[in-house]
């Protein structure tokens, strides 16, 4: 029941944010800049985040071997292809994550897999409020103020937040008062995710981070070139301001962000001289960019399929027991 009261929620959102938003704009509008495109620039930028699968798997084998943890780079990178297939079926753009803590789960404890799937998430936003925050003192002429304030607060208290939790002191200091099973100490499922999350060391997180700064620079590159398809001259530092927002807009319940990030697109982009079909536009067509780089994830999924299947075959056939000829 829960589960389809959370499926209904994503839905619900998802159609009121595209309903508010399409009451908005010109439908018309959005179909001739949509017709008008240009596709190479669209090439560019499913290349573009198609590649940062690869580099987030990096990032996310130096984390698992801060702790420990040796696992194959390209069964890494085959993992993140399939938890990128999910999401695009599973109603939330955290539904990959769900199948990677599954999938490593099986040769590493669940608490660690969870632990550094989170954490490999949680760098990367880390590393886009800091370079949100960097990059305030060169906002362009215009700049909106209201927006200014948003990406201020969003970005520090997104940091905050996030070195609280992979220091972890704060946390085990005030929440020791909580039921064992979600207190922070102790040996409740809570505590042990937490340890996992604080045990990959400080050296693998930094090496997550400068990952992360790297995958950041594709992600807003990616919007940029999207908006360059589109015929836009939004300068590079306006989408790294605007981008942390529309990033963090994964964590409200949708299906994959749909509908949030359209939106959101309009005022923020208002300040570059966008109209709202243009926004809309933009972030629609992002959108697509990051599905179809998603669907690489399908026959990679499928060889995992067939490659488990024949492995458990093979395995079959070896536990037979070899039975004797009878005497003739």
């Amino acid at each position: 029941m829960r589960k389809r009261l959370t499926t209904v929620l994503k839905v619900g959102v998802t159609l009121a944010g595209l309903i508010i938003v399409l009451q908005q704009v010109e439908l018309d509008g959005i179909a001739d800049k949509l017709v008008n495109v240009q596709w190479s620039w669209l090439l560019v930028a499913f290349i573009l985040a198609t590649v940062s699968l690869v580099l987030r798997a990096y990032r996310w084998h130096l984390l698992l071997r801060g702790l420990g943890v040796s696992l194959p780079f390209g069964r890494l990178v085959e993992l993140y292809f399939v938890g990128n297939f999910f999401n695009a079926f599973l109603l939330s753009g955290f539904g990959g994550d769900a199948v990677r803590i599954l999938e490593v789960a099986q040769d590493v404890p669940a608490n660690v897999a969870a632990g550094t799937v989170i954490v490999d998430r949680l760098t990367g936003l880390l590393m886009l409020f800091a370079m949100a925050l960097v990059a305030l003192p060169f906002r362009p002429p215009g700049f909106p103020e209201t927006l200014l304030l948003i990406v201020t607060i969003t970005s520090i208290a997104g940091l905050v937040g996030g070195f609280i939790l992979l220091d972890g002191r704060l946390l085990r200091r005030f929440g020791r008062w909580l039921p064992a099973k979600l207190s922070p100490v102790g040996d409740g499922p809570v505590a042990r995710l937490l340890q996992a999350v604080q045990g990959c060391g400080w050296r693998a997180l930094w090496g997550a981070m400068a990952i992360s700064v790297l995958f950041n620079l594709l992600l807003v590159a990616w919007w940029a070139t999207t908006g360059w398809a589109l015929g836009y001259d939004v300068p590079y530092s306006y989408y790294l301001l605007v981008v942390p927002i529309l990033s963090v807009a994964l964590l409200v319940p949708s299906v994959s962000g749909l509908g949030v990030r359209e939106s959101l697109a309009p005022p923020l982009f208002a300040g570059a001289g966008l109209d709202p079909e243009g926004a809309f536009a933009l972030a629609f067509l992002v959108f697509i960019v990051m599905r179809l780089s998603s669907l690489l994830g399908a026959p990679v999924y499928i060889a995992s399929l067939v490659r488990r299947h024949r492995n458990r075959t093979l395995a079959q056939s070896f536990d037979q027991p070899i039975q004797a000829k009878p005497h003739e």
